[in-house]
C-alpha cells in the first residue's frame, strides 16, 4: 500500500510516501480503508522524537485520526463489519492507504469524510476540558484561540452546554466566530479591558487552545488559577495552571465520539476545514501545522 513515512527524526522535508505492507487484523482488530486523515500538533512532535523515541521503528507511518470503510476485522469483532463508514483513532498510522483502529465509532451518512476526521481529536479534547472546568449553563466561559480547528469545536460544545461564549481570536474570524454563537474580541494587549467591557458579570472559566502567552490575563479575569485549563501553554506548571494533555480512556472516546457525530449529523455541530491535502503533499500540510497557523483542520486523503 501507499503510505506517507519518514525513515528518520526531522522535519516536515523528511516526510515522503512509499509502498509499504499493509496492516494485519489480528483477534479484535478493525482495518479500515482510508478516505480521509486528520493532521495534529502530535504528528510533529512524534516526527521530531521529541516523545516515545525510541519506540520508533522505522519507516514511521504518521497519522492518529482516521476516517474510512471497515474492510477486514479480526476474530472476536461483533460491533463493525466490512462496509460500515467508521471514524475515531488509528491504531497504526493513518496517513497509508488501511489502518488498524483505536476507538472508533460509525460516521453518519450526513457528515462528510472531511468534517468526520475532524472530529475526533477536537471533539474529545475539548469535552474533556470542560470537563474538567464544570462548565454549566448559564456560565460564562472564554475560550482562548477559539476560530481554530480544536477552537471551534469547543465554543460549539460549550454553546450546546447553553454556557456565554467569549472567544479569542483576529478580527478576520470575529464574524465566524459569532455564526457559532460566541461573542468575539481580539487578542493582545488590552485584552483584560475588552473581555470587562463584554462580559462585567465576570468569567467563570477559561480554555486556553492557543498557547501564545494568555495564561497571566487569564489569571487576572478570574482572580487565580481556579478553573482555567490550558492544552497548549508550556508555560503552565510555573503559573500553577492545570496543562490537559490526554490521558481519555477509549471507550469514553467512543462514546464521546458517538456523540459528537449525531451534534454534527444534525447540524448543530460543524468542523472548520482548513486545507485538504493529497499524501504527496503531506510536507507541506505538517509544515502548515508546525506553523500553528492552519486557519481551520488539516486534512490528508489519498
Amino acid at each position: 500500500m501507499q503510505a506517507v513515512v519518514y525513515e528518520e527524526f526531522g522535519g516536515p522535508e523528511v516526510l515522503h510516501t512509499l509502498e509499504v505492507d499493509e496492516p494485519q487484523v489480528g483477534p479484535g482488530d478493525v482495518r479500515i480503508a482510508v478516505r480521509a486523515a486528520g493532521v495534529n500538533p502530535m504528528d510533529y512532535k512524534l516526527r521530531y522524537g521529541w516523545f516515545n523515541a525510541e519506540a520508533a521503528v522505522f519507516p514511521v507511518v504518521p497519522g492518529i485520526e482516521v476516517a474510512g470503510v471497515v474492510d477486514a476485522v479480526g476474530d472476536g469483532v461483533t460491533e463493525f463489519a466490512v462496509g460500515d463508514e467508521v471514524v475515531g483513532w488509528a491504531k497504526t498510522g493513518s496517513f497509508a492507504e488501511y489502518a488498524l483502529a483505536g476507538a472508533i465509532a460509525k460516521k453518519p451518512a450526513e457528515v462528510s469524510w472531511t468534517d468526520a476526521v475532524a472530529i475526533p481529536v477536537a471533539g474529545e479534547t475539548s469535552a474533556r476540558v470542560l470537563r474538567l472546568l464544570g462548565l454549566k449553563h448559564g456560565e460564562t466561559i472564554l475560550i482562548h484561540g477559539a476560530a481554530g480547528g480544536v477552537g471551534a469545536v469547543g465554543v460549539q460544545l460549550a454553546v450546546a452546554l447553553g454556557a456565554t461564549v467569549i472567544g479569542t481570536a483576529s478580527e478576520a474570524n470575529h464574524d465566524y466566530l459569532r455564526s457559532l454563537g460566541a461573542i468575539p474580541v481580539a487578542y493582545g494587549d488590552g485584552l483584560v479591558e475588552r473581555v470587562h467591557a463584554v462580559a462585567p458579570q465576570g468569567i467563570d472559566a477559561v480554555y486556553d487552545v492557543a498557547g501564545k502567552g494568555a495564561l497571566p490575563d487569564s489569571i487576572e479575569l478570574r482572580g487565580g488559577t481556579d478553573r482555567i485549563v490550558t492544552i497548549a501553554d508550556m508555560a503552565a506548571q510555573d503559573l500553577g495552571v492545570p496543562f490537559s494533555g490526554g490521558g481519555t480512556p477509549p471507550d469514553v472516546q467512543a462514546a464521546g465520539l458517538r456523540e459528537h457525530l449525531q451534534l454534527a449529523a444534525a447540524g448543530k455541530l460543524k468542523p472548520r476545514i482548513g486545507e485538504t491535502f493529497t499524501f504527496a503533499d503531506a510536507a507541506k500540510a505538517a509544515e502548515i501545522s508546525e506553523a500553528g497557523h492552519a486557519p481551520g483542520k488539516l486534512v490528508l486523503k489519498p
